[in-house]
């Protein structure tokens, strides 16, 4: 969705700011790195490149004096990341782009919404069919139950219309919330109750660590806990390129 007007002019963005970590990875792969003049402080792929991008505040905290400094002429945001007060603000002013991400078929079609908008339709187009091609290569019969946890205290999970629980899907585990919306708050009875083969314990947004792996262990004997990469499983784009192998590992 286009907040302002920029898709009905015929001028293409070559001051562009991502508002999301993995729009930015996106955008460097489409090589379109040499017109990215701002991202969040919590971009950091690629580790090199991004390494000297200005950085104009948090998902949700932005700093509007840099963006104005920056004199932007496309800003990208995803509906999921960024609050609408903001998207809103920014867009009396700038060109807005906003995506919206909800699982693997809309991701492979906000990748083309990007490129179409910052005219690398061919690279992404390439990007898409491999993509394709490598989760096509998956072996994911799902019989596998799966608890993905977000957050520690309170306890978050995530439920259905989330690329999250797409990716579980895709990877072969049924989520046994997918009856819940988004990304709700549930207890230690609820996972009880629910009994999952797999407890899949996140690198993102918390930071599980192997100590919070031990903990839920012991709290739940009867399903297997196991630190995952967030990346992997929440990061649209050039990232999910990387996903069917860490399926296969994880599956393994």
């Amino acid at each position: 969705m286009i907040v302002s007007t920029f898709e009905k002019s015929n001028n293409k963005p070559n001051r562009i700011i991502s508002l999301v970590p993995s729009v930015t990875e996106l955008l460097f792969y489409l090589g379109l790195g040499n017109k990215i003049v701002g991202v969040t402080n919590y971009c950091k792929y690629p580790e090199k490149e991004i390494y000297n991008t200005t950085k104009i505040g948090g998902t949700k905290t932005i700093n509007y004096d840099v963006i104005e400094k920056l004199k932007p002429d496309l800003i990208i945001a995803i509906k999921e990341e960024n609050t609408k007060e903001e998207v809103l603000k920014l867009a009396e002013k700038y060109n807005v782009f906003v995506g919206d991400l909800t699982d693997y078929k809309s991701a492979l079609s906000l990748i083309m919404q990007i490129a179409s908008v910052c005219s690398a339709k061919e690279q992404a187009k390439q990007l898409v069919l491999e993509i394709n091609n490598k989760f096509d290569k998956l072996n994911n019969d799902i019989t596998k139950t799966c608890c993905y946890l977000i957050w520690n205290k309170p306890i978050m999970t995530i439920g259905n219309k989330t690329f999250i629980s797409s990716m579980l899907e895709k990877a072969g585990f049924n989520n046994i919330f997918s009856y819940l919306q988004s990304y709700p708050q549930i207890t230690e009875s609820d996972i009880l109750k629910k009994n999952p083969e797999y407890i899949f314990l996140s690198s993102e947004p918390f930071k599980f660590t192997d100590k919070h792996r031990k903990i839920y262990q012991e709290k739940f004997p009867n399903s297997k806990v196991v630190l995952v990469d967030g990346e992997i499983f929440s990061w649209f784009g050039s990232r999910m390129l990387f996903a069917p192998e860490y399926f296969n590992k994880l599956l393994k």
